[in-house]
């Protein structure tokens, strides 16, 4: 039963799939558990009468939100863990602030994409780290990459050029985050076109623009921090975005 769990849940990072183990560690049936393909269903393991659909339902929530916690159903109590794939940023602008940016990301975890048809500005000397490199226009990114609810799309470049076709190549996608460069000027231009061009307003109100928090940056080292801790927020759709001194919230996920 160990060997079967463990290969379950190799298999699901392995394959940079979207699951979860349930496991029941307190009340009846403890030590009971399934693992979880969150397109598939159940890979491993045994739902029996305690997996309900209160505990599906949980699960698959606790999912899409990259998050784990035990939780209470009458008499049980059941640990959640979520197993995520990298998520993927695509980072459009190889520019300065691209630099630090591209690099913290891959500290947190993402499988980092940075695109630029300037070949002076993408090269492997300045992202050594990344995990793709591709000199082109946004367009040719877009043949080979799928955008999904795990894509975080960072516009760094307010050029046409770059903009209207990643703007164009998101819309009505499921991303999770989609952030734009620009001063308040500039954005309420961007935003003035694309709901000419057909957007609805919940789908413009979805562009985080000017991108990043509220932190006063003033280097590329510190606005990728405004970046990142704006899309932090976004992924796990959870914070305040105000300093810990001044609230009562948990300091932790649950």
């Amino acid at each position: 039963m160990v060997s079967e769990r463990v290969e379950a849940l190799a298999t699901l990072r392995a394959d940079e799939r979207l699951g979860a183990m349930a496991t029941v560690v307190e009340g009846p049936d403890v030590g009971s558990w399934v693992v979880i393909d969150r397109k598939s269903g159940v890979l491993a393991g045994n739902p029996g009468e305690w997996f309900t659909s209160d505990v599906a339902s949980d699960t698959d929530q606790l999912m899409d939100a990259e998050q784990s916690t035990t939780l209470s159903y009458g008499q049980r109590r059941i640990l959640i863990e979520s197993v995520a794939p990298s998520p993927v940023m695509l980072v459009f602008g190889a520019g300065h602030i691209a630099q630090p940016l591209s690099m913290f990301a891959k500290e947190l975890g993402f499988r980092v994409v940075v695109a630029d048809a300037r070949s002076a500005w993408a090269t492997e000397e300045r992202f050594p780290h990344v995990d793709e490199l591709i000199v082109a226009w946004p367009d040719k990114v877009f043949d080979h990459i799928t955008v999904d609810q795990r894509t975080y799309v960072v516009l760094l470049s307010h050029d046409s050029r770059f903009e209207i076709p990643v703007l164009n190549a998101v819309h009505q996608s499921s991303a999770r985050y989609v952030g734009a460069m620009g001063s308040r000027r500039t954005h309420r231009m961007r935003v003035e076109r694309l709901l000419a061009d057909g957007w609805t307003q919940e789908e413009v109100d979805d562009i985080h623009g000017p991108i990043g928090l509220d932190l006063k940056a003033q280097t590329p080292a510190e606005t990728a921090i405004a970046i990142l801790a704006e899309i932090i927020r976004v992924r796990y759709g959870a914070g305040t975005a105000l300093s810990l001194s001044g609230t009562d919230e948990p300091i932790h996920l649950p």
